[in-house]
């Protein structure tokens, strides 16, 4: 009886996870690059000491929100309203 409960809790993990869902993943990936191009914006020392290891990816997505600002945000337009209008 514990087996299948914790099947179903990790059934119910897997499902609700944005790994295994691409818009879900897509809009995780836009929150993460317009997080962090306004948290470089307020406090670049934050970001710039982390250029190497696996707080280089937060560096690295301030960069691409900076340089492709116009890009991200359309990006971040269009996904907004996907998210709202799609059932």
């Amino acid at each position: 009886l514990q087996t299948l409960s914790f099947l179903h809790t990790l059934t119910a993990c897997i499902a609700m996870s944005a790994l295994f869902n691409f818009q879900s993943l897509l809009v995780v990936v836009l929150l993460i690059i317009c997080a962090c191009a306004y948290t470089r914006a307020l406090y670049p020392s934050l970001l710039d000491n982390n250029r190497d290891g696996f707080l280089g990816v937060f560096w690295k997505a301030a960069r691409i929100g900076e340089r492709k600002s116009p890009w991200v945000a359309v990006a971040c337009l269009v996904m907004a309203a996907v998210v709202l209008y799609s059932a």
